[in-house]
């Protein structure tokens, strides 16, 4: 035994097996390795914001030395190699499960962003989680996906807040070589127009999946095009083509250059959509008729829309579409009116945009929206795409999201379930059974996980506004007091998501009196509410909710009751789910797709108080958290907002701070426990990517792969 541990790590010392291991993604969601990473200095894991190679790289001469001499370090260090080498070879669910023809299937799964981890800022918010997630759980349950993405030499940008609550933008630049990927040594070069821009194919391993990202900030390349893959969502509609030109055509040849050869495109929204074109031009070079070539793409591509507001889809003019994808028009052999009828609506609307959409639509068998409610609205919303009369004829279904577990699961929490529900994680299969068993926990054991957690979550939103404190100039001491009377022991409401419009963030502040009475007028059952969240750079109208819950935290009866932190990213958002005890959600309806955040707490005996909207209508029983009105539509915004929130704040005061604070002689609030252990078994196992990518796979990829 000794002999093959000496020969396995022969030529490599402790560092670089460290930097090998932190080459798989793997630990992203693996508690062992995280702990290993933080173990080489826990001031530079923090500071780096927990980046492993960027804190190895951090470390002094003095520190390795210790470190090496270290015998439980290095215990430490083989035991998480040993983990990632049983997790690599043990025999997965479709393994198991697909038969052989089904084997030889692999899902090409494009998508604009990726939240693998906060110290790979690649996403700027849902769609990013979700997309890191589904390759998460493809990894777990071995299903054949390889994903495709564009490598971000600056990411989403970095967001504080003035002292006036008005947002500030910063973009880091990124050195790749510092961050978990690895050049291929391939390049593929893409038309723009009449331009020739080369993009570097990178990869980055995600357990046993494989990422591949596209960057364009190569010295062969003009000055602008080398900025084509340097932000986010950055830039006007001529770079957001662009980068959708990358992300389609190029990903497709980054695939062909790699010798991937996928049997099903899943275009994870319409991002995506100029896949197919490149795919449909490629037959055609190959001398396929234009029908068939149209029918072989169709019948192999997956597309997933993400969103009900029209603001949501990408389109461009006429003239500016045809400019860049004149070419790729020419070489399938379409004119100019064919061609622009790929993503019109009305195929004869001859000032019609061009909306990425819509040409998934036309190019894909297979389509889905994102929960039960989002597929009802995306078939009215596209009813004029298809050749029928009725929305429930269009032929758009729906798969629910979900979250992978482990990634957002607490450590706390993962310990209290694998004593009592004794998760089988390795090997696992679309379902999660053992989450049924939550009665199992007794109640004092899941209370006290609740106050651990939720006063873990209150040292960290002191920790997190006093350094925003520190950077702001003028006198502070008296903010700093308030907000140190955050409670460790108060009802703490959580808030944490993309800040569009339609998410109605400031909504609880509509009555701020009656709302100032709910968290202060009773001072032996406080409340407390905290906020995170990014609008868009763009966004000003989102950027002024940021501002409005910003100056509300400043104002007298909500000092150290209230809290908005700043640049919310994953690591944010997994302190804020696991520590809320109650989880608000009040978009107006139908406009949430699905959202997930919500999905998140219940892994920690989270409570949701939600809109019927998205996800929610799905889960909600009645005895696992709460629904805010009943989806009643009022004919105007301002209406509507008087209902929705007067129903939250009569729910606030009736029931579920009177919940809260009803305890026993042990202290315990066995009713809030009861509906713990009902938010836990209702949604922790529906509600996960595993289950999904199981959906994905029986109703999307198999009849895809077609075998």
């Amino acid at each position: 035994m000794a002999k093959r541990v000496t020969k396995r790590t022969t030529g490599k010392n402790a560092f670089d097996r460290v930097a090998d291991l932190a080459h798989n993604l793997w630990w992203s969601w693996n508690p062992t390795a995280q702990q290993l990473f933080a173990a080489l200095d826990p001031v530079q894991w923090e500071a780096t914001n927990h980046a492993p190679l960027a804190t190895l790289a951090q470390l002094s001469p003095q520190r390795r030395a210790h470190l090496l001499a270290d015998e439980q370090f290095t215990k430490h260090l083989a035991a998480c190699e040993a983990d990632l080498k049983k997790y690599m070879r043990a025999r997965t669910w479709f393994q198991r499960t697909a038969k052989p023809t089904q084997k030889r299937m692999l899902v090409a799964y494009f998508c604009a962003e990726f939240a693998i981890h906060e110290s790979f800022p690649q996403y700027s918010g849902g769609l990013g989680v979700l997309a890191g997630d589904h390759l998460k759980s493809a990894s777990d349950l071995g299903i054949p996906l390889v994903g495709v993405g564009l490598l971000y030499r600056s990411g989403y940008y970095q967001q504080s807040f003035a002292r006036d609550g008005s947002t500030e933008v910063t973009y880091p630049e990124y050195d790749f070589n510092a961050l978990p990927v690895k050049d291929t040594g391939k390049r593929v070069e893409v038309l723009l127009g009449r331009r020739h821009v080369q993009a570097k194919v990178w990869r980055m391993q995600v357990g046993r999946v494989s990422l591949i990202l596209l960057d364009t900030d190569l010295p062969a390349n003009r000055p602008a095009d080398r900025t084509i893959t340097q932000h986010l969502y950055g830039g006007n509609n001529e770079t957001r083509i662009q980068q959708e030109i990358i992300l389609g055509i190029g990903g497709v040849r980054a695939l062909q250059a790699l010798n991937l050869r996928p049997t099903v495109f899943h275009l994870n929204e319409g991002h995506a959509a100029f896949c197919a074109l490149e795919r449909l031009r490629t037959l055609r070079q190959k001398g396929r008729g234009l029908e068939r070539a149209m029918q072989e793409v169709r019948s192999s591509t997956v597309f997933t829309t993400h969103t009900p507001v029209p603001a949501g889809h990408d389109r461009f003019a006429p003239a500016l579409t045809m400019r860049y994808l004149g070419p790729i028009a020419k070489g399938i052999g379409l004119g100019r009116r064919d061609f622009l009828a790929l993503g019109r609506e009305d195929a004869k609307a001859a000032k019609e945009p061009f909306c990425m959409t819509v040409l998934a639509l036309r190019l894909s068998q297979y389509r889905n929206g994102v929960a039960k409610i989002h597929g009802q609205v995306s078939r009215e919303m596209w009813l004029h795409v298809h050749d029928v009369k009725k929305a429930a004829d269009v032929p758009i279904g729906y798969v629910t999201n979900g979250v992978h577990s482990q990634t957002w699961l607490a450590p706390e929490a993962a310990a209290l379930h694998q004593r009592y529900l004794k998760p089988r994680w390795l090997g696992a299969g679309p379902e999660s059974p053992w989450w049924q068993n939550a009665d199992r926990i007794p109640a004092e054991e899941l209370w006290k996980l609740r106050n651990q957690l939720r006063r873990k979550l209150v040292h960290f939103i002191r920790g997190r506004l006093l350094l925003h404190i520190q950077g702001q100039l003028g006198p502070v001491e008296e903010l700093a007091a308030a907000y140190e009377t955050f409670d460790e022991n108060a009802l703490t409401l959580g808030f944490a998501r993309r800040f569009a419009t339609y998410k109605r963030a400031p909504l609880i502040f509509h009555d701020a009196k009656r709302l100032a009475s709910i968290l202060t007028g009773d001072r032996s059952r406080p409340v407390q509410i905290v906020f995170a969240g990014k609008a868009h750079p763009a966004d000003t109208e989102g950027q002024a909710y940021a501002a409005k819950i910003y100056n509300f935290a400043r104002k007298a009866g909500f000092h150290g009751r209230v809290a908005l932190l700043d640049n919310y990213d994953m690591h944010v958002g997994r302190m804020l789910t696991s520590g809320c005890d109650v989880w608000l959600n009040n978009p107006l309806r139908p406009r949430e797709a699905s959202g997930t955040s919500g999905m998140k707490p219940p892994l920690h005996g989270g409570l949701n108080c939600s809109i019927p909207d998205g996800w929610w209508p799905e889960a909600y029983n009645g005895r696992n958290g709460w629904q805010i009105g009943d989806g009643r539509a009022l004919r105007t915004p301002a209406a509507q907002d008087r209902y929705d929130v007067g129903q939250l704040y009569d729910m606030l005061e009736k029931q579920i701070v009177p919940l809260f604070y009803k305890r026993d002689r042990q202290g315990i609030a066995r009713g809030w426990v009861k509906m713990m252990t009902a938010s836990i078994k209702t949604v922790c196992g529906q509600f996960s990517t595993h289950r999904m990518l199981g959906d994905y796979v029986t109703q999307y990829y198999l009849p895809a792969h077609g075998k």
